[in-house]
């Protein structure tokens, strides 16, 4: 079941077309990656999430039915461009943001109790933003955009300005709150965190969707037939046999193994690659390589900016 769907939204500002027929399903439990270049449209797609900006034309669902004004309550936003009062104390701000999301007094002081010491900030309650670091800064934001258990979240680029402790921290702080029942709509640039917080995710480029799909049925959708072999054994051995056969990609040595990546030509298969490899060293460890998200972004939004020219 999804908990958000988009369907056929479209947005210009003037002449310019900042979304051209977006449509994305969000699962409920899920951390949905939304992806593309600066410019693409993520924020103006968020935006119309948050119902800051009305699509010029499309429709919106939340929990399977037609989005409303009040559905923004059950959404917490964390934008990129923090948005803190920079003169208010930390704990007033929390206090007033928290009142505004519907909480009263009294339970946002519990919850905030709980979120100071769990994030080790108790000694920032009478700091004004101000006098915070970047750092320090974001973590107040995010416990704020989470304090009132939203079940959908949205993070634009959560990470930045974190160091990489505090990036960690966060990062766990995600995943449990997944686990816990929420939904997030990830955006970033990262593609590192996108391999390793997101199940899902749409690539945007140049206002209109070029990719959609499940990371690990993605990954497999643009596998290239490269396959890894660890073995021990003397290298020669096997060099002659794979260049005949192969094309042989990079060879490297990690700890007495070698390891050696090869792509399959002429419709080989790896079992006959396996079979030529066995018969003359001992294989220590066989996998197919998948292409990493950051090389399947790049590839898509170059192929998708040529096929626009």
């Amino acid at each position: 079941m999804e908990i958000f769907k988009a369907q056929h939204i479209e947005k210009k500002y003037g002449e310019f077309k900042a979304l051209s027929d977006v449509s994305l399903s969000v699962p409920q439990g899920s951390i949905y990656g939304l992806l593309g270049p600066n410019g693409a449209g993520k924020t103006t797609l968020i935006r119309i999430i948050n119902q800051i900006f009305a699509p010029d034309s499309g429709e919106l669902f939340f929990q399977g039915r037609k989005m409303v004004p009040d559905d923004v309550l059950n959404i917490g936003y964390l934008p990129e461009e923090r948005g803190l009062y920079k003169k208010m104390k930390v704990g007033e701000q929390a206090i007033y943001l928290a009142r505004l999301r519907g909480l009263s007094k009294a339970d946002a002081l519990k919850r905030l109790k709980y979120w100071f010491e769990k994030f080790e900030m108790q000694t920032w309650w009478d700091k004004k933003v101000e006098d915070l670091s970047k750092g320090m800064a974001q973590k107040v934001q995010f416990v704020v955009t989470v304090l009132h258990n939203p079940s959908l979240l949205i993070f634009d680029e959560p990470f930045s300005g974190f160091d990489p402790i505090n990036a960690t921290l966060l990062r766990d702080e995600i995943l449990a709150l997944r686990d816990n029942g929420s939904t997030i709509i990830f955006s970033t640039h990262n593609m590192s965190s996108v391999e390793e917080l997101c199940d899902h995710i749409t690539l945007i480029n140049k206002s209109s969707c070029i990719l959609e799909g499940e990371v690990d049925e993605i990954k497999k959708r643009f596998k290239s037939d490269i396959y890894e072999v660890g073995f021990s054994g003397d290298f020669n051995k096997v060099k002659d046999v794979l260049n005949s056969k192969f094309d042989v990609l990079e060879h490297k040595i990690v700890k007495d193994l070698n390891y050696v990546r090869v792509k399959m030509l002429h419709q080989h298969q790896d079992n006959e690659l396996l079979s030529l490899i066995l018969a003359h060293v001992h294989v220590t460890s066989f996998t197919e390589v998948y292409p990493s998200m950051n090389e399947i972004f790049i590839n898509m939004v170059e192929s998708s900016n040529q096929n626009q020219l």
